[in-house]
């Protein structure tokens, strides 16, 4: 196998709590720390085994500095391997790794680790929170994206042919590992992505994180260390204080959702292939989140132009003419109405009073949807 040489952890190691009592459980952030991960994982081992899922491009990369590391804390392991992308998080790929983990003489007492992205750490929690009828398990997230958002929380779960994420369930895990080392091997493409779910805690209630990244997105997006370090812990302390005021997403934690609903439906149109990665998606929504925002008097026009202007510096889309292809906004409704936050048969949004001022809202009549998206795709 080949892998990455052993990288020394120099830095110190940044923690963020997501008190949730009795399962609450710390997101460490630094440099090094796959390397670092046996050491660290093994106090939370009720015995000395773990099962490694990951997906193929990631195990070139890190699964054998990952089991090297395990191994020299005394923990023994076995891999489950699946093919890289969005199209992985299906029902067949679910079945496949919960058979090849029963195959593997998976026990209550193993841990299950997330060694991947947003697609892996979904997919396995939630293999992890059926399998045995639960089963305990570590995020080690490789992307930006999955160390600011899809890591943390709990949320867990698999698309359908009706939309994202509809089939899953709440499973925390018991650690997550952000080795902002990690983001070195991510493409461009993937790094801005993720760069787009940093944004959203600026937007929802934080101006001035909003600011500093209008200021240093660039470096963190050009590999300066200290700003990915800051980006992800300030996102990781958002995220988790959401997550420990409503974890099941009764009420508050929807904010996390700015953009989502746009997001959502411009991703099961395109089919979940990688013509839309998800994070595009999500820059593409909270624009229109903005866009509809002004257009209903709640926030100035000057706030929706900053959001395109910023997303658009670091070349992020900020329109659904940038992925190149034509929607239908029926369609586009269609998909929305699958979202797992509609209620009574309203859509719920994500709308803005300004930057940082994000509130949830049920409000939206069909017609001044209607008129957004007429707008939006016209653009």
């Amino acid at each position: 196998m080949t892998g990455v040489a052993a990288r020394p952890a120099t830095q110190e190691i940044g923690r963020v709590e997501v008190a949730l009592g009795r399962r609450s459980y710390q997101i460490l952030v630094g440099g090094g720390l796959i390397a670092r991960a046996g050491g660290l994982i093994a106090p939370l081992l009720k015995d000395r085994r773990a099962l490694i899922v990951t997906d193929a491009t990631v195990a070139r990369l890190y699964l054998e500095e990952l089991a090297q590391s395990l191994e020299a804390a005394g923990i023994r392991q076995d891999a489950v391997i699946l093919p890289p992308g969005e199209a992985t998080k299906d029902f067949p790929h679910l079945a496949e790794l919960c058979g090849r983990m029963l195959e593997a003489r998976i026990e209550r007492g193993n841990m299950i680790l997330a060694l991947g992205g947003g697609v892996i750490g979904d997919l396995a929690g939630f293999a992890a929170s059926i399998l045995l009828r639960g089963i305990e398990f570590i995020q080690i997230p490789t992307t930006l994206l999955a160390q600011v958002d899809s890591s943390v929380g709990g949320k867990t779960g698999i698309n359908t042919a009706q939309g994202k994420n509809l089939v899953g369930s709440f499973h925390q895990p018991r650690m997550v590992l952000a080795d902002i080392d990690a983001l070195d091997s991510l493409p461009r493409r993937e790094l801005l992505a993720g760069y787009a779910e940093v944004v959203k805690y600026g937007l929802i209630n934080d101006p001035a994180f909003f600011s500093w990244l209008e200021g240093h997105g660039a470096d963190l997006i050009e590999g300066d260390g200290a700003a990915r370090r800051h980006a992800v812990m300030t996102s990781c302390a958002a995220k988790a204080a959401v997550v420990a005021a409503d974890e099941r997403e009764a009420d508050q934690r929807a904010l996390l959702n700015l953009g989502h609903t746009f997001g959502h439906a411009l991703e099961a149109e395109c089919g979940y292939t990688g013509e839309l990665l998800h994070g595009e998606a999500v820059a593409i929504g909270m624009v229109m989140a903005f866009e509809l925002s002004a257009m209903l008097g709640l926030c100035p026009s000057e706030d929706p132009a900053r959001v395109v202007r910023h997303l658009a510096s670091v070349g992020l889309p900020t329109s659904p003419a940038a992925i190149g292809r034509g929607f239908d906004a029926s369609r586009l409704v269609h998909h929305m109405h699958q979202d797992k936050k509609v209620r009574d048969g309203r859509l719920t949004f994500v709308l803005a009073r300004g930057i940082g001022r994000a509130f949830i809202s049920r409000e939206v009549e069909p017609a001044q949807l209607e008129a957004l998206l007429a707008r939006a795709l016209a653009a």
